[in-house]
């Protein structure tokens, strides 16, 4: 005869019936049990105190408690061999499970040893008698005030269709989902950075109606530099965008999914529910349009399984109008960076060249670019501002090179001809005549030599042979040259001086007088 369990439900009927007086078989026929099945459950109601003439008075759910238990304890079948085989290596099993070890594994290090035991076995065993993956109790956190928080998670979405050249990207999306309403926003980019995440921001406050006061964030390396649980470090850019729309971030501990449980499994639903099978040509159009009418009308008009309420209906009714005001002008965002001065003295900042005096060269500064203004900070302290130019494009500061060299560079002949005018009038209209020309940067060494003979020969000199050269129409910077070098009549020649030697001295220092001694006759010479 099989086993029939008799339920709690069907217990209390049976003390229900005969509390109020009717017979023992009749209740057994009337529930379909054997009547030595009720007979032990009013036996043990009886040693329990309960008496047909107490009425339905003394029926409680402790007697039904007591009932159960005193006839039911024991039910169940009874243990196996692989159950007693688990008690006599507990200690084993136990240290196995201490050190970190996998159930899976310790069944095949018990096997080496001989001992067989069956997988369900040791696991029964491991969760009952060895708190084997007793997790501690989940306790539910409460819903925030209305407007007060949303989650942001992001994650890989599908392939688009293949470009031009036959290749497919996969795109990601940044998820939004509202702590209270659970309504979501889905903002699909090809690229994880910090300009997308400002992007996508914006794009939500616009598609909300408005800001929430606080952004619950992951640890991604597009918005948090440093990962600590107390102390997180945004990065800049994100840093700046928060106290430009006036709203906290709180980042999330890295692999705690309980920190954000709002949106931890978006990733999958959008991915497979809204994305799955669509073919998509790219991100930025028919992603992000197929994304908005998927948050509106579809996962916005179904019915939530945990508030039990459709997340849109729910939004507009608690959450709209308690967010911030929304953004009136569209953010700028900067980009950040630390560029080096190379040592042509220029700085790069997304592919443009700004220049920086000497000093600064090789040195490495602290840059934001907007899109209007590049600045640099050194050490903390801000040193040079630039208006933004394009790629391949370069922005010069004049005071920052030496006025010669920023003219060459430059191939500024006016100020070549303002140099050689500073020698005389003549000499500035022979610079102008040499530079006259279709083409006046391929003659530009030309008036470098020019200025060269007025610091050589002097203003004066040069002046007058200038404008000689001029009046018989010459002009050549070789001739004008030889010219004057060898015009001594507009200046006397400059007489050479030789400067006394250090050491000279008169020769009738150096000369030894003759004196001839008188002699005598007889001597001998």
């Amino acid at each position: 005869m099989a086993f029939r369990e008799v339920t709690m439900l069907e217990v209390k009927e049976i003390l229900r019936l005969w509390l109020l007086g009717v017979p023992k078989k009749r209740v057994s026929e009337q529930l379909g049990l054997n009547v030595k099945t009720v007979r032990r459950y009013l036996a043990a109601a009886r040693a329990r105190g309960a008496e047909p003439s107490q009425g339905l008075a003394a029926l409680s759910d402790e007697l039904v408690a007591a009932v159960v238990e005193a006839t039911q304890g024991g039910a169940g079948r009874p243990r196996g061999s692989g159950w007693a085989t688990c008690e006599e290596r507990r200690g084993i099993i136990e240290g196995y499970l201490d050190r970190g070890v996998r159930l899976t594994k310790v069944r095949k290090l018990l096997f080496r040893q001989g001992v067989e035991i069956p997988y369900q076995t040791l696991r029964r065993y491991a969760l009952e008698q060895l708190d084997f993956g007793q997790a501690s109790p989940t306790v539910p956190v409460a819903d925030c005030e209305p407007g007060a928080e949303v989650q942001l998670d992001t994650g890989w979405m599908t392939m688009l269709e293949p470009d031009a050249l036959g290749r497919r990207r996969r795109f990601r999306a940044w998820i939004f989902t509202a702590v209270r309403s659970r309504h979501r926003f889905v903002y699909p980019v090809l690229q994880e950075t910090t300009a997308t995440a400002i992007e996508a921001c914006e794009a939500a406050w616009e598609f909300y109606g408005g800001i929430f006061k606080a952004v619950i964030v992951d640890n991604t390396s597009a918005i948090v530099a440093f990962a600590d649980p107390l102390q997180p470090k945004l990065v800049q850019g994100f840093l700046e965008y928060v106290q430009a729309r006036s709203f906290v971030v709180d980042t999330t501990r890295v692999r705690h999914p309980k920190d954000k449980p709002r949106v931890e499994r978006a990733v999958q639903t959008v991915r497979d529910d809204c994305f799955g099978g669509e073919r998509l040509r790219s991100a930025e159009g028919d992603a992000r349009e197929l994304a908005r009418d998927w948050c509106l009308h579809e996962y916005g008009s179904r019915i939530h399984s945990t508030t039990q309420r459709r997340p849109l209906e729910h939004f507009e009714a608690e959450e709209k109008g308690a967010l911030l005001a929304p953004p009136v002008t569209p953010y700028d965002i900067p980009l950040w960076c630390d560029p080096k001065v190379a040592p042509d003295q220029f700085a790069q900042v997304a592919r443009g060249l700004y220049s920086f005096p000497l000093h600064y060269r090789g040195k490495r500064l602290r840059a934001r670019a907007d899109r209007c203004l590049v600045r640099f900070w050194c050490g903390g302290a801000l040193v040079k501002t630039h208006p933004r130019v394009g790629p391949g494009q370069r922005s010069i500061d004049p005071a920052d090179f030496p006025p010669e060299a920023l003219a060459t560079a430059q191939r500024d002949g006016a100020f070549w001809v303002r140099r050689a005018a500073e020698h005389g009038e003549h000499v500035g209209r022979y610079a102008t005549a040499l530079l006259a020309n279709p083409a006046p940067w391929t003659r530009m060494r030309q008036v470098y030599k020019l200025v060269d003979l007025g610091k050589r020969f002097g203003g004066d000199r040069l002046n007058a042979a200038c404008r000689t050269a001029l009046e018989a129409g010459m002009v050549d910077v070789h001739k004008l040259d030889r010219l004057v070098r060898l015009d001594t009549r507009l200046a006397p020649a400059t007489a050479k001086v030789i400067p006394i030697a250090r050491y000279l001295r008169p020769s009738n220092q150096y000369a030894l007088p003759l004196k001839s001694e008188p002699t005598t006759e007889g001597d001998t010479p």
